[in-house]
């Protein structure tokens, strides 16, 4: 076997066609995890640039709404406004009408009691809270001076305002500062003459005191035991003789008292003339009940009162047939001398460290046109004989041939008014009842009997001290 030995051959390996694939799949792998290297393309800077651009456009944005939020709050105003009288159904429909053109601006109106009112303002302005705006009397003037904004010319000038209303409103409303209130009324005495007892006595109104001084002991009735059942006129006493104050004021100005000074002829005569009714004459006394009461009872022929006594009498006699005339006048040797009645009336004010003073005046003037004034006059006419009488001279007309405010519009261009007032509600430190008070214990006094005129120079150095309190005499 070994000869027939044949030594192995090497094996060669079969070609590989190049076209024959691969059947064998490689082993799987598993790939590692991506390494960011240096080869990466770096971020691009537009991208930087665009997210620069939107970031600023944000910031700016939002600097805007800041500024622009800011903005709206500092021209936003909420109003405080303490009112007396008008009911808040009267004052709203006005106060929706201003706040649908300035959005911006919110009043609110709280209707305030009379009782203590001035003593309540006080405080509330002492404490730093009180109302933006506020009702104060026409005689109030000094009390609140310190707390009294003035009218900026921007809103109204001096002389568009003297053109606006009667002139009484700029004796009584201006004081060393400017002016000092907006009046959106205006009240002062007349004669209330019951139409019945006139008619029955076939008299007319008189037209000067000497002519009611004749007619009030005319038209006075006294029962067999000298009780007085109808009265002339209400005068001479203080206890039961409403706005006496204001009615001797009126005696003694047309008779050309200083009332700073009330001493002298001119003033013991006014005096004495008021005294005289129930002194002399016998047609008042302290026993009959208050004036107003009486008349509206149909017990009175003559009343002087502010027109406001007309919706006392109305709601407690409405049979009651009366009408109002001009107060009486002294007689006159010149015959263009002016009549003079003597004016009570209530102004709306601004609080002088109110945040919103100018909107607060603005919204005033807006209640004082004559658009306004004519709305609240309609809305108050609803509810009562008639509104608040215009205090705008241009308005006048408009209440010309009134039934009540005819006479009140006639007189009030030459009306005169001082500080001496009833029912202003100004409590018994007021400059109104100090003042009151002395007046009364001189009446009083000349009534009893006692001389005018060391009554009067009592009364005088009262006065002074009064004055002197609130710096309006020296």
């Amino acid at each position: 076997m070994e000869d027939n030995y044949i030594p192995p051959q090497p094996v060669q390996p079969a070609p590989v066609t190049p076209a024959e694939p691969v059947t064998t799949a490689p082993p799987q792998i598993p790939e590692a995890p991506e390494m960011v290297t240096s080869t990466k393309k770096p971020f691009p800077k537009k991208l930087f640039i665009w997210l620069g651009v939107l970031m600023l456009l944000v910031l700016t944005g939002f600097v805007i709404f800041k500024l622009f939020s800011s903005n709206l709050k500092s021209q936003s105003s909420e109003l405080v406004w303490w009112g007396l009288w008008e009911d808040e159904n009267l004052i709203t429909p006005l106060i929706e009408e201003y706040q649908v053109a300035n959005p911006n601006v919110k009043v609110t109106y709280i209707k305030q009691s009379q009782r203590d009112y001035r003593e309540r303002l006080v405080n509330a302005l002492a404490k730093g809270q009180g109302p933006d705006i506020f009702r104060f009397h026409n005689s109030w003037v000094p009390m609140f001076s310190k707390e009294l904004d003035s009218l900026p010319s921007s809103v109204m000038s001096a002389s568009e305002f003297a053109d606006t209303f009667y002139p009484i409103a700029t004796s009584d409303l201006t004081n060393a500062n400017g002016i000092v209130g907006i009046p959106l009324e205006y009240d002062a005495l007349m004669l209330f003459v019951n139409e019945d007892i006139f008619a029955k006595a076939g008299k007319t109104p008189p037209q000067t005191w000497d002519d009611l001084r004749v007619l009030a002991r005319e038209l006075t009735v006294k029962d067999d035991q000298g009780i007085i059942t109808q009265s002339g006129v209400a005068l001479g006493r203080v206890e039961n003789v409403d706005h006496w104050p204001e009615i001797l004021a009126l005696m003694m100005i047309q008779n050309g008292v200083d009332l700073s000074k009330p001493t002298g002829e001119t003033a013991e005569d006014a005096i004495k003339f008021f005294s005289i009714f129930s002194t002399v004459d016998g047609v008042w006394d302290g026993s009959l009940p208050t004036s107003t009461q009486s008349f509206a009872g149909g017990k009175l022929a003559m009343l002087i009162a502010p027109s406001w006594r007309a919706f006392e009498i109305i709601d407690s006699n409405p049979s009651l047939k009366f009408k109002t005339y001009p107060v009486p006048q002294l007689p006159k040797e010149d015959l263009d001398e002016p009549d003079i009645t003597y004016a009570s009336y209530w102004s709306e004010g601004v609080w002088t460290r109110s945040s919103n003073k100018e909107a607060a005046w603005k919204f005033l003037k807006f209640l004082s046109t004559r658009e306004s004034l004519e709305k609240l006059y309609q809305n108050a006419s609803k509810v009562r004989a008639f509104g608040e009488p215009y205090p705008r001279v241009d308005m006048a007309q408009l209440l010309t041939n009134h039934p009540y405010l005819d006479p009140l519009v006639k007189q009030a261009p030459t009306a005169r008014s001082w500080y001496l007032q009833s029912r202003t509600w100004d409590g018994p430190t007021g400059i109104n009842s100090l003042l009151n008070k002395y007046f009364e214990d001189a009446v009083t006094a000349v009534v009893s009997g006692k001389e005018a005129d060391k009554s009067l120079e009592t009364a005088a150095q009262g006065v002074t001290q009064v004055l002197s309190q609130y710096r309006l005499v020296r």
